[in-house]
């Protein structure tokens, strides 16, 4: 009889465990599915953000054919100038990943489930080197040789014009001659390099456009089988 009570009260605390943690693996694939929920909004406001630079940069030919005949003719730079200052880097929510992490709670996670994840994990951890390193120095570039050969004066108001979507066009409107240097070569370097930033966008729109596709997926995969 003493047997037989160890042996049920052993298959009832196993039950009691079992029960535990599939609750608490539920409680973390609906943490999970909206820290991904926050994580495709976000991205999709940078998709959109960068849609509009390339279709402001895609401008650049024509003004740089406008400048090279006269270099009083910049006020078509203000756009480009405006759309090339910033950029915008998406962090992803690891609200629940770091708690999984720090608990062991990946354990809990069936393997298709922490799988999934992880390859989410790997696929943003690539979009961020990419961010970080050849945006930022495409960024860092552009911003650098301008500053060379612009005027300050006709600079600064330009530095304060927003590159929100939906914002005044005006506020990126050139107000004397911008280019302060007849450099020719220093102005051909300068859209070399923003043609060359807008082809690093298109990348970086690519990269995020797939991480955001990989999180939908797992967000109707979650939704479906929890």
């Amino acid at each position: 009889m003493i047997f037989l009570a160890v042996t049920m009260g052993f298959f009832a605390e196993s039950l009691r465990e079992h029960i535990s943690e599939n609750k608490m693996r539920e409680q973390y694939i609906q943490s999970l599915a909206e820290d991904l929920e926050a994580d495709t909004a976000a991205m999709g406001a940078i998709i959109e953000f960068d849609d509009a630079k390339i279709t402001a940069l895609n401008q650049m030919y024509q003004c740089y054919d406008m400048v090279l005949k006269d270099f009083t003719a910049s006020s078509c730079m203000g756009e480009l100038i405006k759309f090339s200052k910033v950029n915008r880097a998406f962090e992803m929510n690891d609200r629940t990943l770091a708690q999984l992490a720090n608990a062991g709670g990946f354990r809990l996670l069936e393997k298709r489930d922490a799988d999934s994840i992880l390859a989410y994990q790997r696929r943003y951890k690539a979009y961020s080197n990419f961010q970080s390193t050849v945006y930022q120095e495409a960024q860092d570039n552009v911003r650098n040789t301008l500053n060379e050969f612009a005027d300050f004066k006709v600079l600064a108001p330009l530095e304060n014009a927003s590159p929100n979507i939906g914002t005044d066009v005006g506020e990126s409107t050139v107000h004397g001659d911008l280019v302060f240097s007849k450099d020719r070569s220093l102005l051909n370097k300068w859209f070399n390099q923003l043609n060359l930033y807008l082809r690093v966008i298109k990348a970086q729109r690519m990269l995020l456009s797939d991480l955001r596709e990989r999180s939908t997926g797992i967000i109707k995969f979650y939704r479906k089988d929890h």
